[in-house]
């Protein structure tokens, strides 16, 4: 990849609450059931982070103004366009969240649109989108990516996917921008589009629950679809950017449960970084946020010198699946 050429992260900033709360204090553990509870306490997660009283909205747009601010104050370029990947519902219908957040974080020549309906591949995707719009017209310079991890309703256990924390997160895409973004490989499958569902026009949002249509389709058949597609998105993401996987320094993916980072690990001999382990245990799954939370957390160690690449591996149960390789 040319110098020219290179798209790469510039600022990022997160946003996670104070308050960890244990999984088995959650409102909810005392009603499950023994496999839902079973599967709690056996899912690697500790804790979840808990912001008291704050729409996904709110977040997106606090820590988007902040990260705005940031690079205001160093001279950087103003956001050409925002992404708000999408939460898992929106604060408002027929009205825009991406809009609201655009208002409230000072964006004002910003084009903000959403990114949704692919579940935790949407920051995969968002990179991906981001990257092929500032190459598609030289006039743009930066593009901001925001989005905020929030349960859909009250209860914050996903049985049988995993424990819903909170947190929000904001990044820019510029040109020449380090990590640069290598390669990127993603695809859907429509078949699994009804496999998870929230009824929520019958019922106030409080009792909203999310319901798997079958638990075991979500465990076997598209548990194989994943591990079909993931190993076959690696390799031609490898190839695109002309590497193997001896190439790649480490890898990074999603953090659902600590038995996911087992299955992929054992299916891409691809260990997984102990940083994905250690936010799972801590903060619950974030939705969308994990991936670019847990490479902010990984550049921050100061382990991984220029040039060394990074794997990113994403999937969700819409189902959607990404791969994306950096270079420090």
């Amino acid at each position: 990849m040319s110098t020219d050429a290179a798209i790469g992260l510039g600022r990022t900033r997160v946003a996670l609450p104070d308050r960890r709360v244990p999984v088995k204090e959650l409102p909810e553990f005392d009603e499950l059931g023994h496999e839902e509870a079973e599967f709690v306490t056996t899912s690697g997660i500790e804790t979840v982070g808990v912001f008291e009283d704050l729409t996904a909205g709110e977040l997106a747009a606090r820590v988007t103004r902040e990260l705005h601010e940031e690079v205001t104050r160093e001279g950087g370029p103003d956001a050409d366009v925002l992404l708000l990947v999408g939460p898992r519902a929106p604060d408002v219908l027929l009205g825009s969240d991406a809009c609201r957040v655009q208002q409230e974080a000072g964006l004002t020549s910003a084009f903000a649109f959403t990114v949704d309906g692919v579940g935790c591949v949407g920051s995969s995707a968002a990179w991906a989108l981001g990257r092929d719009l500032l190459l598609a017209d030289p006039s743009r310079r930066s593009v901001t990516i925001a989005h905020a991890s929030r349960p859909t309703g009250a209860d914050r256990v996903r049985y049988p996917v995993t424990i819903i924390g909170d947190g929000a997160y904001a990044t820019t895409l510029v040109r020449g921008g380090r990590p640069v973004l290598r390669a990127h490989r993603m695809e859907t499958d429509g078949s699994f589009h009804d496999l998870f569902s929230v009824d929520y026009k019958q019922v106030p949002w409080y009792e909203w629950r999310e319901e798997c249509a079958s638990p075991d389709r979500y465990r076997f058949e598209l548990a194989m679809h994943s591990r079909q597609r993931i190993a076959r998105l690696v390799d031609e993401t490898l190839a695109d950017a002309g590497v193997t996987r001896a190439d790649v320094a480490t890898t990074l993916m999603q953090n659902v449960t600590a038995g996911a980072f087992t299955f992929y690990e054992t299916l891409l001999d691809l260990p997984i970084h102990q940083v994905c382990r250690d936010q799972l245990a801590t903060l619950g799954h974030l939705g969308a946020m994990d991936v670019v939370l847990n490479f902010d957390r990984l550049l921050a160690t100061g382990e991984l010198t220029e040039g060394d690449l990074v794997m990113v591996l994403n999937n969700s149960p819409v189902a959607a699946w990404a791969v994306t390789l950096w270079e420090v």
